[in-house]
């Protein structure tokens, strides 16, 4: 058997080692996925129908399928030469990566078929379709500031949500479909439109080469930082009126204190950019979303543990 690729003809042999190259695993990306395991212990702790095997299905088939074939799929279409999310150095990409993303993808949607239920299913097949035309050349939603910065903020952050709690509480999404859980849904969406910028903010120069005009690029280095700090402080204001109407004020009180760090990192390269927009790179981008990503997760791990009683019980009296 023979596979085209750039006008040449490889073997079965050859096109499994384009496939699986070292290039093609590194564009994956997957500790890169860490960044978005806020969204999945959010709706772990306010879950009702916790069982071990099913949550833990859940996170192996967004964080170690799901979200590296969109990685996957999205750096075979961008093709970019510099720093990207996860990657300092990207290397060049080929055709095995674009295979290597479909069948990551598969794997992901027969597990979450046979081990979950058919509804996550079909949540994790749309996830990927939306996830393919923010990137493909076809459609492009990157390239659209407004679209692209709503798609991706709307799909990463309250769609995967209740894909999410579908999953975890073994449940069809009608039932899902309650204030109690749309406003944590949403509220993930806001937290990560404020944040979506920022991660590409050190992109400008790739982005306009390849016309995407994202919303970072529309804004400027430096309204980039003010449109975050503006969404980011609506964000806080709901999460302080959920916790409140829903829980109790010790919740928005830790939540404050957790965002601390991520605030005092924000100022400090806020002031560094302003001196000198070069520090509006890489490093210091994916320092901020190691931060926020970290103070996020240690608080709805806490989140989790103390409102379904967890720490009281593990806890000495």
């Amino acid at each position: 058997m023979e596979f085209k690729y750039n006008s040449k003809y490889l073997n079965l042999d050859q096109f499994c080692c384009c496939m699986f190259s070292r290039s093609s695993w590194l564009h994956l990306r997957i500790p890169f996925s860490y960044f978005l395991l806020p969204v999945f212990l959010f709706a772990v702790a306010i879950s009702p129908n916790l069982n071990e095997p099913r949550l833990l299905w859940v996170f192996i088939i967004l964080h170690l399928f799901l979200y590296p074939a969109s990685n996957g799929y999205n750096s075979y279409f961008d093709k970019d030469e510099k720093s990207i999310g996860g990657l300092k150095n990207p290397p060049k990409v080929n055709k095995g990566l674009y295979y290597l993303s479909l069948l990551f993808d598969g794997i992901a949607l027969a597990l979450g078929y046979f081990l979950i239920n058919p509804q996550f299913a079909l949540m994790l097949f749309i996830y990927g379709l939306v996830s393919k035309a923010y990137s493909h050349p076809g459609i492009r939603l990157k390239k659209f500031p407004i679209t692209g910065w709503v798609a991706a903020g709307l799909f990463q952050g309250a769609f995967t949500f209740l894909m999410c709690y579908v999953g975890i509480n073994n449940l069809p999404l009608q039932p899902c479909l309650k204030p109690h859980i749309l406003l944590p849904a949403a509220l993930t969406s806001i937290m990560l439109w404020g944040n979506y910028p920022m991660t590409q903010v050190y992109q400008h120069e790739e982005d306009t080469k390849r016309g995407d005009n994202t919303l970072s690029v529309k804004l400027g280095i430096k309204g980039t930082f003010y449109f975050t700090a503006a969404v980011f402080t609506v964000a806080v204001a709901l999460f302080t009126y959920y916790f409140l109407e829903y829980y109790q004020l010790k919740y928005a009180v830790a939540f404050f204190i957790a965002l601390a760090p991520v605030l005092a990192y924000f100022m400090f390269w806020f002031v560094k950019v302003c001196a000198n927009e070069s520090f509006a790179n890489h490093r210091y981008t994916m320092r901020l979303n190691f931060i926020s990503a970290t103070c996020l997760n240690i608080f709805f791990i806490y989140f989790f543990l103390d409102s379904s009683q967890v720490l009281q019980v593990l806890l000495p009296a």
